[in-house]
């Protein structure tokens, strides 16, 4: 949930000094506020019935995208405050953070240190035990990848790195002509999605209708319209 969401008590917030005042502009703040309150001793509840408003401004008020990228270096001090040895996780998915400088932590631990907060750890396997089930530390590896092609037509799927919203079709395969060009090259992913390889765009049949079309559309990873499953002696359904 982003930061801007959060309903919290004035006296709460200030128990643990409000925001960490290290995080410019914004990115980060909503892991940053979710740590502490479940690490420090409170909970965060859902109010299924409220409405939040939200007006975005049409001009940047911070003055600070030219500070490089910021977002990363919050979500690094975030990390390395909270996160203890579950920090390596984020960088092994995101290796160019190792290098990115935090800045001085010490009001941050220290704050952590005073109040007794619990482990991430702790964390992990009391309140969001779930969590790996859908957002695995190591991305598992595709359950299938390569070329998919019509037996009957001798054809390859081809997406030819098309945007979102754009349809695909059928074309000579590239393993059988290495002179044309193409992307032919997919992946069956852990979420049960089917993608050009090393891109986040996906198969998506956004109509329930028969024969609906199949489009590249953004990779949401909530299966639905984008759920497909392999049975290699049947077919691909």
């Amino acid at each position: 949930m982003a930061g801007g969401l959060f309903a919290i008590s004035k006296k709460w917030f200030f128990t643990f000094d409000g925001y960490d005042e290290g995080l410019d502009v914004w990115g980060g703040e909503q892991y940053e506020l979710s740590f502490k309150v479940w690490q420090c001793g409170g909970r965060i509840v859902d109010a299924p019935c409220s409405r939040i408003g939200h007006i975005y401004r049409k001009f940047n008020p911070f003055g600070a995208f030219g500070a490089g990228d910021y977002v990363s270096r919050n979500h690094k001090r975030v990390a390395e405050t909270w996160m203890d040895e579950y920090k390596n996780f984020v960088y092994k998915r995101l290796p160019h953070m190792k290098n990115i400088q935090t800045g001085d932590l010490k009001k941050q631990i220290d704050i952590r240190n005073s109040l007794k907060c619990q482990s991430f750890k702790w964390f992990m396997e009391n309140v969001a035990p779930d969590m790996i089930n859908y957002y695995p530390p190591v991305i598992p590896p595709p359950y299938a990848y390569g070329e998919i092609r019509s037996v009957e037509a001798n054809f390859c799927i081809d997406t030819k790195f098309r945007p979102s919203q754009s349809n695909f079709g059928l074309e000579t395969c590239q393993s059988s002509n290495k002179d044309i060009g193409g992307e032919q090259n997919f992946e069956l992913t852990w979420h049960k999605d089917i993608r050009p390889k090393s891109r986040n765009v996906c198969w998506d049949v956004s109509q329930s209708s028969p024969n609906s079309p199949v489009l590249l559309f953004e990779c949401h990873g909530m299966h639905g319209n984008q759920e497909f499953k392999y049975n290699p002696v049947i077919i691909l359904y």
